[in-house]
């Protein structure tokens, strides 16, 4: 079973991370998925509002939560 997510990319991103995660999530490059939005655009002006679209409705990516220790005077 293939567990992919569609997630937006959080580490190459240009905006907001939608064409760099729909590459990842379609195993192509996210040039081509970026250059697919610009023609979108300009042969009709639907690009921008499925970019933005899809900007609300991807969530972003989980990022790894650090953890920090302190550690305090009496430790050593």
């Amino acid at each position: 079973m293939d567990n992919r997510r569609l997630t937006r990319c959080e580490s190459d991103r240009m905006v907001a991370g939608v064409c760099s995660g729909l590459g990842r999530y379609l195993n192509i490059d996210p040039t081509i998925v970026r250059l697919i939005f610009v023609l979108m655009f300009l042969l009709g002006g639907h690009g921008l509002l499925v970019y933005i679209v899809l900007w609300i409705v991807m969530p972003s990516e989980e990022k790894p939560q650090t953890v920090v220790e302190v550690k305090t005077a009496d430790e050593k």
